[in-house]
């Protein structure tokens, strides 16, 4: 752990690890009463809301080898976000559950809340964290749940496709799978010893920073809503497999273009955790933000959910702890 200091939060116990912890927390715009009660209250003028999990575990999601406590903060706000954005929602407030072993430092708690912090000014400015959990756990977890303001409108399904809709991303493919690769070649001791975080000797790569700590384009997920976006999803997993979650929901076909992925199309497809927005529009929509095309849809004929230049592609490919995971830690 790269956070330094004597006191752990074993030795100054939870009400005051938590003392320290909270001040470094945003407070949110929509927050009407935050952390300090069994529960906060959160505005929700839409009458609706939209809420999302996800979940961090140490050995499949992070490395303590490679992430620093900032970074596991910023990511962990970043992910959820996404999942908002997907919906073509705002994000107004995070709840954050922490289990961490009893020796960890209470600085390293301080600067998770400062890269949450850091990272909803960012990407989310106005979202605040309202509450949250602590607990010890010989495996560090982060759980975080987001809600989201849908502002009046519809919220944007993956099952909304229509053939003839131009498929768009917004944000980069496959630049999270190329750092987790190189953290994975460079970033291990010979003798698998998490403690010489040789991994934090590779942040200079622009790749393996955004592994770490990305900061996908969540502005755009508004921005898709208010332009006629049809269906949308956060690209977590892959995008050929999070495509093939669209083409399976709506019925279609996504048929990908290679020359529009950019440089190998095999790492576009299959790298996970960049966390950018993939969405359909009606043909002839102008795309709205950062959201480029990268094929079309198309009527299922049965076959491939998802093909590339019209041939087909297995959508399993992609990110599976349960499949991708060795069981080591780091």
């Amino acid at each position: 752990m790269s956070a330094s200091g004597s006191e752990t939060v074993r030795s100054v116990g939870e009400t005051e690890a938590l003392r320290r912890f909270l001040p470094h927390l945003p407070a949110g715009d929509a927050t009407l009463l935050g952390p300090g009660d069994d529960a906060a209250v959160v505005s929700a003028p839409d009458s609706r809301f939209v809420v999302t999990t996800d979940l961090m575990v140490h050995g499949p999601d992070f490395r303590l080898a490679w992430s620093t406590p900032h970074d596991l903060g910023w990511k962990a706000a970043a992910s959820n976000l996404t999942d908002v954005a997907a919906m073509g929602a705002r994000a107004t407030a995070l709840v954050v559950a922490l289990a961490v072993p009893g020796e960890t430092p209470v600085d390293f708690l301080v600067e998770f809340a400062d890269g949450l912090r850091d990272g909803l000014a960012a990407m989310a400015p106005g979202c605040g964290v309202v509450g949250g959990d602590m607990s010890v756990s010989g495996t560090m977890t982060i759980a975080v749940t987001a809600f989201g303001d849908l502002e009046g409108r519809e919220p944007v399904r993956r099952s909304g496709a229509q053939p003839g809709d131009v498929v768009a991303v917004s944000g980069v493919l496959g630049r999270s799978g190329r750092g987790l690769d190189r953290l994975f070649a460079e970033g291990i001791d010979e003798v698998g010893d998490p403690s010489a975080r040789r991994g934090l000797e590779l942040r200079h790569d622009p790749d393996v920073l955004w592994h770490l700590a990305p900061t996908p384009p969540v502005a755009d997920g508004v921005l898709a809503a208010l332009g006629g976006a049809t269906s949308m999803l956060d690209l977590s997993d892959g995008l050929a497999l999070d495509a093939g979650r669209i083409a399976r929901a709506s019925g279609v076909v996504l048929d990908l273009a290679a020359e529009a992925l950019g440089g190998d199309p095999l790492e576009a497809l299959r790298g996970g955790e960049d966390h950018s927005l993939l969405a359909t529009f009606p043909r002839g929509a102008v795309l709205p933000g950062g959201f480029r095309a990268i094929g079309r849809v198309l009527p299922a004929v049965g076959g491939p959910r998802v093909t590339l230049d019209g041939e087909g592609l297995a959508d399993a490919t992609g990110w599976d702890p349960y499949l991708r995971w060795s069981g080591a830690a780091g």
